[in-house]
């Protein structure tokens, strides 16, 4: 199960190794994909956990008796295909293989499952095609 979620850190927490024990104690694994964190404030870390269903409720309940909230979250990207013209610009920041070129046909393919959500497609794509959305999931 893949997750991402933004979390909040009180100031005193700031400065506790949180993901090394999220990996270590209950073997999530950990895509830091976002963080505004300084040492004696608070701070917010974007993060996909994937884990299975059972050490990804137990990592939730590490982080809320560490009084770090999180707040579930589902980010997509939107694709206007109708109005792409197949450049292919796109295809060479998208590290995750969700944009790729069928050369046969010089087309765009967009695979949304294997999208992270990183957003360097939007900043790519000459005629600003794509657009993210973030909105909260519920585990």
């Amino acid at each position: 199960m893949r997750k991402k979620f933004v979390l909040n850190f009180p100031a005193q927490q700031v400065e506790e190794p949180i993901t090394y024990r999220l990996i270590k104690d209950y073997d999530v694994v950990i895509n830091i994909l976002n963080a505004d964190i300084s040492s004696g404030r608070e701070g917010s870390l974007l993060i996909e956990m994937k884990a299975n269903k059972e050490s990804l409720t137990e990592a939730l309940e590490y982080l809320e008796k560490n009084n770090i909230t999180y707040i579930p979250l589902e980010k997509s990207i939107h694709w206007n295909e109708k109005a792409c013209i197949h450049c292919g610009a796109c295809t060479a920041v998208c590290f995750a293989g969700a944009l790729t070129m069928d050369k046969k046909l010089w087309k765009l393919n967009f695979s949304p499952e294997k999208c992270i959500a990183c957003e360097l497609c939007l900043k790519a794509c000459p005629l600003s095609l794509f657009e993210s959305e973030f909105s909260e999931s519920y585990t």
